[in-house]
């Protein structure tokens, strides 16, 4: 069994964050494993408030992992300050690990911020260049590459400032654009598209990190970074098509649809 590690913050109702990081790679047949960055109060509907962990921690955190258990892959996601990005690229430098997806997490679903303003400057020189892969959707694009993003030669337009800026591949994910949801995917040599239908729903809690993870675990496995994406975005669309009825606002998606189906359990 392959071993992964998530260094994001907690959601406490489980459709986001470590949470939905954790269901992510159990779906894939993975060895999950947590580095808490924030303990986020919130649900379906609203960010309540969160609390960042002290960066001593974190890095405690990381050596508990790597001096133990080697992670196949690693998955980035919610770095709320300068401080613990700091924290968490000492580290990574210090490991050099295999297979480095970062979703850059900016905002909550419902468009709550997640990371300081303040920390863009961090987050583009001493973290976003140490991934293999970095996940943006079109808001954290425009953040990251400081151009408005329209049109899908935008999207292009973007993800190459972004790899210019960084030296990193980018998967631009264009899910906030009416009609079918297309993603590029760009590698300093030649852009991908990845289309799906867009599906009616919305359920959608925890989209970007149940997506980034679902591509570290098939790096992890041994995919090639286009694969992986393939198979990741198949994953994805699928966990949203069955998403589930969960609270008052955007309700999670369905990470072990498929596993439940194929043992004959109902899942809805």
């Amino acid at each position: 069994m392959k071993n992964i590690l998530s260094i994001a913050g907690s959601d406490c109702s489980g459709g986001a964050g470590i949470q939905a990081d954790l269901k992510t790679f159990s779906a894939h047949g993975l060895f999950g494993m947590t580095v808490i960055t924030s303990v986020v109060a919130e649900n379906t509907q609203t960010v309540i408030s969160y609390q960042n962990i002290d960066t001593k921690i974190v890095r405690e955190q990381i050596d508990a992992v790597f001096t133990d258990i080697v992670p196949d892959a690693t998955k980035i996601g919610m770095l709320p300050s300068p401080q613990i990005m700091e924290a968490v690229a000492e580290k990574i430098s210090q490991y050099k690990p295999a297979n480095i997806v970062l979703d850059p997490v900016m905002y909550a679903k419902n468009g709550s911020p997640l990371m300081d303003p303040g920390s863009i400057d961090t987050l583009i020189s001493k973290v976003l260049p140490l991934a293999h892969l970095i996940t943006p959707n079109i808001p954290e694009a425009e953040k990251i590459a400081s151009i408005p993003i329209h049109t899908k030669e935008d999207m292009e337009k973007a993800a190459e400032v972004i790899f210019r800026e960084c030296g990193t591949a980018v998967l631009l994910k264009g899910g906030h654009y009416v009609g079918d949801a297309a993603d590029l995917l760009y590698d300093g040599n030649k852009v991908l598209w990845f289309q799906t239908e867009r599906i009616n729903t919305k359920n959608t809690h925890g989209t970007g990190c149940t997506l980034s993870s679902a591509i570290a675990s098939n790096l992890a496995l041994g995919y090639d970074l286009p694969e992986a994406v393939k198979r990741s975005k198949d994953y994805i669309t699928m966990a949203i098509r069955h998403s589930l009825e969960k609270g008052k606002g955007n309700g999670p998606t369905n990470h072990f649809y498929q596993l439940y189906k194929d043992a004959g359990v109902s899942n809805q």
